[in-house]
């Protein structure tokens, strides 16, 4: 079979591709990025990469850094994008990306610094697409971190029409006598769970099982979620805890106050506050002492989810864990309240085997 040439010239933008969209994208989010720069951001608008300075300049910069360690993670969203498109409601996505990056971040102990996005869809359509970077860009104002860069790719033949993806990387610093690791924590030490905002980004490929299977309405108000309805609160963004977090260690750190950090993402408080205890060390976790976001016991309920699953999937309404030293535990409890969170002892450091025991 020979071949033969086209009827007539094919373009990027006819082959699905919209050079010119993206550049009106780039337009729309440079005042949304001016508002997240710091002094320590370096180059220009359409640099081939974002730089960032870490010296010492005390004329320039608030805090310096003596033997600084790089921390760095990298997430997405999971298949809470697919419930974002169906909506058609994309800003608050971006807040997700960020928060699951930093929320690892500071765990160790790190402040995060920059962060850089990576959007993958079928058709750039700028004004979506803006509102997508504009949720980074929030989310990077919440968390106290600069966005200086990232990459928008347009892919008709890999996204369905109307599909996404986002996903995000970060960049931190902590000095090297302030890591935190497991060999921090100690028998006696209390366990204080920060709330979450509800779901966060974890859990929803369940989450959507039991929307599908129990016909759930997305648009009717629930009484049971305080009149809201369940597309609003399966979309509340992911709390980001780090600015209260970053205050909390430069306010404690000379006491060393703080044994060990987690934050509460796919595997629940089972699954991740266990990733903070040496291999002689449990948590015991009350789990009478909160009382679980609405969300959880509706979904359980529709879902007729056992109470075990629903602790290995979901956060449960605390999306963060703080340990301490007992002496020091109501201070951090009384700080990170008057900060805005929703701070209270939820448990004891005990000799185990490494596990988290809710009882």
């Amino acid at each position: 079979m020979s071949a033969k040439t086209v009827a007539k010239g094919l373009t990027y933008r006819e082959s699905g591709v919209d050079i010119d969209a993206g550049d009106e994208v780039v337009d729309l989010i440079q005042p949304v990025l001016a508002r997240t720069m710091s002094p320590r951001v370096m180059g220009r608008h359409g640099a081939f990469a974002g730089m960032f300075r870490l010296d010492s300049n005390k004329k320039l910069f608030k805090r310096n850094y003596r033997k600084p360690v790089l921390v760095a993670c990298t997430d997405g969203v999971g298949t809470k994008v697919l419930l974002a498109a169906q909506r058609r409601r994309y800003d608050s996505v971006g807040i997700d990306c960020v928060a699951m990056n930093v929320n690892d971040l500071i765990v160790q102990g790190a402040e995060p610094l920059f962060f850089l996005d990576y959007l993958g869809l079928s058709k750039l359509n700028p004004t979506e697409t803006a509102a997508m970077i504009e949720g980074v860009a929030r989310g990077c104002e919440i968390a106290g971190c600069s966005l200086i860069g990232g990459e928008c790719a347009e892919m008709p033949d890999i996204y369905k029409p109307g599909d996404f993806d986002i996903a995000g990387f970060c960049v931190g610093v902590v000095e090297l006598k302030s890591v935190i690791d497991a060999s921090r924590v100690k028998r006696g030490d209390v366990v204080i769970g920060l709330d979450s905002s509800g779901v966060h980004s974890n859990g929803y490929t369940l989450v959507r099982r039991i929307v599908k299977e129990a016909k759930l309405d997305l648009d009717t108000p629930q009484p049971t979620l305080q009149g809201r309805t369940l597309a609003d609160v399966l979309l509340e963004p992911t709390r980001i805890y780090a600015k209260p977090i970053v205050k909390l260690l430069d306010a404690f750190r000379r006491k060393k106050a703080i044994t060990g950090m987690a934050h509460i993402t796919g595997g629940g408080l089972p699954g991740n506050v266990s990733r903070a205890l040496r291999g002689n060390l449990d948590a015991v976790i009350e789990k009478s002492a909160w009382t679980p976001h609405p969300i959880f016991p509706f979904l359980q309920a529709y879902g007729r989810v056992e109470e075990e699953e629903m602790f290995k999937v979901f956060n449960m309404g605390i999306g963060f864990v703080v340990i301490s030293r007992p002496d020091h535990a109501a201070s951090i409890i009384k700080k990170l309240n008057r900060w805005g969170e929703v701070a209270r002892a939820i448990g004891v450091i005990a000799k185990g085997t490494g596990q988290v025991q809710i009882r």
